[in-house]
Parts: C-alpha cells; sequence; structure tokens
C-alpha cells in the first residue's frame, strides 16, 4: 500500500519528522534498520541528553553552525530553540537549563526524550517497521520512485532521510544515506570525526582515567610554539583527553597535528600565579616537616591527581618534607602549572561525539530542507554538512530539520 511519506532513519530528526508530518494527516511510515528506535539518542550526553542550547539570540545560536548559519536561518524561524522548549513541555518533559546554557529534560533521562518522541508518533499514528534495512533508493528523473527493503519495493508520494552521520557506528550510525545519495547524483562531502577526544602520548594521563577536572587550563603548541589557550573543564580517559572543552578544540587541533608535533601544558591552577602557589606549597609543607613528600602530595595536588604527578618528578618522592631543597620545590609549583603532554591525533568516529561531512548543502532548500535534485525528497539532521560544536547544537539541528522536512513532505 503506498504512502504519504516514508521516513527512513528512526533517530531524533527522522522520529520528528515522522511524528510532524502525521500530526499534518499525513499516513507515513518509518523505517529502521535496528531493533529499536532512537539507540544513538537514549546513550546522548553520557544518557542525559543535552536537547538544545537555551542561547536566546537567536544570530548568536546560529553562528555555532558556522558557514551553514545563512543556510539554517529559514528553518529556524519555523523551528528554533524556544520551540524546542515548547514542544517537549507539550509532551510533559521540562527542560532545565544548566551550564554553558546547555538545556536537559528535568528528569536527566535521555530515555525519556526518546519516550516523549515516541508519544508524538503514536498520536498521529506512524506506522513504524524495525529491522527494516533499506537496499537501495530509486530515483527517476527529478522523483525517488521507491525504495527496496528486503527485496519489496515500497512506493511513497514524499520520502525523507533521516539516517544520521558516522558517529558511534556501534548504534547504527554507518553512513549508509550518504552512500545512498553519493549514487543518486549528490554531492557527499568526505565525513571526518570532529568533535572527537584527542589520544595523548604519556602514561601519566592516561593512568588518570576517569578523573575529571572542572577549571584547568590546557596551552597546545606546535613545534614549541604557543598557539590556543583555553580554560575549562578536562575530563583524562585511558587514551587522552576529553570532555566538552577538549570535544570542542578537537577541529583545530586536527589542522595543528598536520603543521607540526602538537603537545599540550596543563595549568592545574590556572587563577593561581607562581608566588601565590609557592606560598601555599611552603605553607602545606612547614605543617607537615617530618612527613614524607609523597604522603601529603594530595594536600597541594588537584583530587585524584597526586600519585600520577609524583611519577613526573625527578626526585625521590620518599624524601622528608623538610629535606625538599627550594629547587625541587619549584620544580613541583613549575609541574602544577605546565603537566606535560603529546598529541598523537583524534580518536575516531567510533568515540566521536559528531562528525561533520555529509551532503553540500548547496544541494538542500533551507526552506524545506528538500533536496534540489529530487524534488519529492528531504534530507535531515546528520546527512547535511554542517560544523557545530558540543553543547546541545546538534539535536537542535535534529528538531529544526526534522520539523522543517515533516512540515513540508
Amino acid at each position: 500500500m503506498p504512502y504519504d511519506l516514508i521516513v527512513i532513519g528512526g533517530g531524533p530528526a527522522g522520529m520528528m519528522a515522522a511524528g510532524t508530518a502525521a500530526s499534518r494527516g499525513r499516513k507515513v511510515l518509518l523505517l529502521e534498520k535496528n531493533k529499536h528506535l532512537g539507540e544513538k539518542l537514549k546513550i546522548s550526553g553520557g544518557g542525559r541528553c543535552n536537547i538544545t542550547n537555551a542561547e536566546e539570540s537567536e544570530s548568536l545560536l546560529l553562528s555555532n553552525y558556522g558557514k551553514a548559519r545563512r543556510f539554517l536561518y529559514s528553518s529556524f524561524s519555523q523551528f528554533g530553540m524556544r520551540d524546542t522548549f515548547i514542544f517537549f513541555e507539550k509532551q510533559n518533559l521540562p527542560l532545565v537549563v544548566q551550564a554553558r546554557k546547555r538545556a536537559f529534560p528535568k528528569t536527566e533521562k535521555a530515555l525519556d526524550v526518546f519516550k516523549a518522541l515516541e508519544r508524538y508518533m503514536k498520536q498521529g499514528g506512524v506506522e513504524v517497521r524495525s529491522q527494516a534495512s533499506v537496499q537501495a533508493i530509486v530515483g527517476s528523473g527529478k522523483k525517488i520512485s521507491h525504495i527496496l527493503v528486503k527485496g519489496h519495493e515500497l512506493t511513497a508520494s514524499s520520502y525523507i532521510l533521516a539516517t544520521g552521520g558516522k558517529s558511534h557506528p556501534e548504534t547504527g550510525s554507518t553512513g549508509d544515506g550518504f552512500a545512498w545519495l553519493a549514487k543518486l547524483g549528490h554531492t557527499v562531502i568526505d565525513s571526518t570525526p570532529t568533535i572527537v577526544p584527542l589520544a595523548v602520548q604519556e602514561p601519566w594521563v592516561k593512568s588518570l582515567a576517569g578523573v575529571s577536572l572542572s577549571a584547568m587550563k590546557i596551552t597546545l603548541f606546535v613545534d614549541g610554539k604557543s598557539v590556543i589557550k583555553k580554560k575549562g573543564k578536562i575530563l583524562f580517559t585511558h587514551f587522552g583527553f576529553s570532555g566538552p572543552m577538549i570535544l570542542n578544540l578537537a577541529a583545530q587541533v586536527s589542522d595543528l597535528l598536520h603543521a607540526g608535533v602538537v603537545t599540550a601544558e596543563i595549568d592545574a591552577y590556572p587563577d593561581t600565579n607562581l608566588g601565590v602557589l609557592d606560598k601555599k606549597v611552603i605553607k602545606v609543607f612547614n605543617a607537615n616537616k617530618n612527613k614524607t613528600l609523597k604522603n601529603i602530595f594530595s594536600e597541594i595536588t588537584p583530587d585524584g591527581m597526586s600519585e600520577a604527578l609524583l611519577a613526573l618528578l625527578t626526585f625521590d618522592s620518599d624524601i622528608k618534607v623538610n629535606s625538599v631543597t627550594k629547587e625541587q620545590r619549584q620544580e613541583i609549583i613549575n609541574l602544577l602549572k605546565a603537566m606535560p603532554a603529546t598529541i598523537t591525533g583524534l580518536m575516531g568516529t567510533d568515540r566521536a561525539v559528531i562528525t561533520d561531512g555529509g551532503i553540500d548543502i548547496k544541494e538542500v532548500d533551507g526552506k524545506t530542507m528538500r533536496s534540489r535534485l529530487y524534488n519529492n525528497l528531504y534530507l535531515t539532521g546528520d546527512l547535511l554538512h554542517i560544523s557545530r560544536p558540543s553543547g546541545g547544537y546538534s539535536l537542535q539541528l535534529c528538531w529544526t530539520t526534522g520539523f522543517v522536512a515533516g512540515s513540508h513532505a
């Protein structure tokens, strides 16, 4: 039986698109190759789901999408950040705004976001077929004529592609949509991980896996020359550095790696100068003169870092505090202000929060999300070549493009 609309991909953009079209009275079929919908959505934001960024200035919000901001202006005027708040509140899922204007469901459960979208689709009567892998999308002239699923042809008046990018391939985001669209004649820009952790060489960094500190400064060098300084949260992992600040630096670091050897220095006390820090260390030393350095080192280092940093000292940490020389004390202070690391690369798409690449937006109508090559094909979310930082901007892109496609298909 033909449908008004077939949506391929049951992630956030696909579910929003299907629900929106169904709310207009359209007969909608949603196809998902996984056993369950929304697999990536359920793990987003560490399971908390950063739904959007609550930047009230639309121009500032759109500036985070780089060169695509003008392309997105019309679609965001149809469904922007405020509409996201209203939408989820209508689905009985109020949002709360936290640090850096990141908005989360009040329950802080990504599963509740999925359930809200599921309810939305049920309200409109969307038909869902899971474990339905699309084999091909067939075009004829300037129209998509049909799609092939398990050898069977399915037809509709319109089609929305919402298969996502390549980040977290274990959730089904394997870039299938890019291959289909390339065969249809669309220009596909190669996908690279952009919001991704950094790989580090030094064992001391990896020994801190799981330690997270919110007020640190990282200085990045290329061949010994300082090029980037940023302050914020750093999460140490078994492969290197992660956390929001690091993730958002990844694209710049990728460019630096082509320019030379990239090293880093971590300042554990960015708001304290060397002189003041020296006085703090002396105060701790004076209160613990007869103890060994290793036993009181945790009092002068950030939580959870003492053992790793002790291993970087050039002298024996079994030394009594009252025997530590001025030069050795200075070495400790310099270490706390400039912990050394060598950046060896970016982690791959399996650890990427976001990958860029995708369909050249010149080939998409920003007012409707319709393909300029096929007048009954609409493209959404991570399929579009749009760079953006972490912090809610990716899911907002899904809500916006999904709504706009579902409104016009």
